[in-house]
């Protein structure tokens, strides 16, 4: 069983046990609550360079960063430790070409060449440093992140580099993930949040145009600022 694996089953534990025993009873302290707000996703990419049939050296890929919809569910599971399972809208994610300034006659680098979305749920173990009557709590949190891959197109910049119509499989990643943040407590209630995550997600791309196979591996080091507000209940 490997690391990531291993991250997994012990995370998934903890915040499993957190569900299934009794609410912590505390006038000031509420067991759940609901964070939305806004997430900022840098990827800092590392591919190898695209291999196959009629592949000139140095063809490579750059997604590019993008925002979207934080949403997440915090569970209280005892003094100081919390569990949140975040999970964003899936948004569009555009890829462009990096390397040569054209393949053949079609311009590649710095062109939109694929799109593709992605579901990307994060579940932290979390440890708030200060007690929870505190206007502000600093907090730290690891965790396990899995990401899918799904409406994966090409476009019709990506089918002319490519020679015609693409198909495009991305596998699905499990790795883990780490955040830090604080938060501003307006009330028992009420909160308002910042934080910065990183994550590790690995991939292969298998391009498939008319039977031609081309490949790549990525890694992704997904970081996100996430800005939102909380409500607990």
């Amino acid at each position: 069983m490997n690391t990531n694996n291993r991250a997994l089953i012990a995370t998934a534990a903890v915040v499993a046990w957190s569900w299934a025993v009794p609410a912590v009873a505390d006038d000031t302290v509420y067991n759940n609550s609901f964070r939305l707000g806004s997430e900022t996703v840098f990827y800092h990419t590392k591919a190898d360079d695209l291999s196959g049939p009629y592949v000139p050296a140095g063809v490579n890929i750059n997604p590019k960063d993008l925002e979207t919809l934080y949403i997440a569910y915090v569970r209280h599971i005892w003094s100081g430790f919390e569990a949140e399972l975040a999970i964003g809208y899936p948004p569009l994610a555009k890829v462009e070409g990096k390397g040569p300034a054209t393949l053949g006659s079609v311009p590649y680098n710095g062109e939109v060449i694929s799109t593709a979305r992605w579901i990307s749920p994060t579940l932290f173990l979390e440890y708030k440093f200060l007690s929870e009557s505190s206007l502000f709590q600093p907090y730290i949190g690891v965790g396990v992140n899995y990401t899918t891959f799904y409406d994966r197109t090409s476009t019709a910049q990506g089918n002319a580099a490519s020679g015609g119509p693409t198909k495009l499989s991305l596998t699905s990643s499990v790795g883990p993930a780490y955040t830090a943040g604080l938060s501003f407590n307006f009330s028992s209630r009420w909160h308002l949040y910042a934080s910065y995550s990183i994550a590790r997600v690995d991939t292969d791309l298998r391009a498939d145009t008319a039977g031609v196979i081309r490949t790549t591996h990525i890694r992704f080091g997904p970081q996100a600022l996430v800005v939102s507000g909380g409500y607990s209940f």
